[in-house]
């Protein structure tokens, strides 16, 4: 049987934060996400996904303001491991990839 568990990662005052979902399967981790989102004009805007879906390996998606998406693989083979890279870099990071996403906003 398949749990589903989100959950969200609070970084700033309530508009900058993680989404997780993580899928288990007898208490193993079956899938992972991690997707940093900022909160813009009301919306919630995706600024970077790291995710295993769709039955591609683990990768993160650059999420640009227009939607363009660039995909870069990430070669860690163990969910676990993967999702605590995936954690710490959008902790760490947050703040750089958020000023990245705007810069393209504001050409």
């Amino acid at each position: 049987m398949l749990v589903d568990k989100g959950y969200i990662i609070e970084l700033d005052y309530y508009r900058n934060h993680i989404r997780v979902k993580l899928v288990l399967e007898k208490g193993i981790l079956q899938s992972i996400m991690f997707q940093y989102e900022t909160l813009r004009n009301d919306e919630w805007k995706p600024v970077i996904r790291y995710d295993c879906a769709h039955g591609q390996p683990f990768h993160r998606d650059v999420i640009w303001p227009n939607g363009n998406k660039e995909k870069e693989f990430v070669d860690i083979q163990i969910l676990e491991e993967a999702a605590v890279y995936a954690k710490q870099d959008l902790e760490n990071k947050w703040q750089w990839y958020l000023d990245r996403y705007l810069s393209r906003i504001r050409r």
